[in-house]
């Protein structure tokens, strides 16, 4: 399926947030679907959730049963549902007790977190899956160091300032 080379490690995501949202542009998000077909997108678009003190953040106001595996060591899948039918794909970053997960917004040729859920056919067995060891979804390596840009992040308008300015939407050029 892969190569250990290739998968990255969790230390990848055992760092802030905000460093680790612009690092996964460019990278391969592997899916290994039930029909034993294995695709293979290039992380197009990410937006980084800083943990307690981002309002926007679904840590925000606490470790619940929903958010419990944000507060894990990063490295871990944060799945939810939103509208009833679509499953939004978010990895866990930083440090056991942080709450920070990076979305992923967009994947090549796919933009928008729910297209994004539909097309690798998450459902709520992929909350907590570790990156590192799970046999149907992990990242792996990719040689470039892409260009970005950075725009405020998307639907957050319940946050308030400056929550709602903060340039932590990445965006692969």
């Amino acid at each position: 399926m892969t190569t250990d080379s290739a998968r990255l490690p969790n230390s990848f995501f055992h760092r802030e947030v905000t460093e680790v949202a612009p690092d996964l542009l460019g990278k391969i998000l592997v899916r290994n679907f039930k029909d034993g077909r294995i695709e293979k997108f290039r992380i197009t678009e990410t937006e980084a959730y800083r943990g307690g003190d981002d309002k926007s953040c679904h840590a925000n106001k606490g470790k619940t049963a929903r958010t419990e595996v944000m507060f894990q060591e990063g490295g871990l899948v944060y799945v939810y549902l939103i509208y009833g039918i679509y499953w939004l794909l978010n990895f866990v970053t930083g440090s056991e007790g942080e709450g920070s997960a990076v979305l992923i917004r967009g994947i090549q040729n796919i933009s928008g977190p729910g297209r994004v859920g539909r097309a690798l056919q998450l459902d709520k067995s992929f909350y907590g899956e570790n990156l590192a060891s799970s046999q149907r979804l992990w990242i792996e390596d990719s040689e470039s160091k892409p260009q970005f840009t950075t725009a405020p992040r998307v639907g957050i308008d319940f946050a308030g300032e400056p929550w709602i300015s903060k340039p932590w939407r990445f965006i692969l050029k």
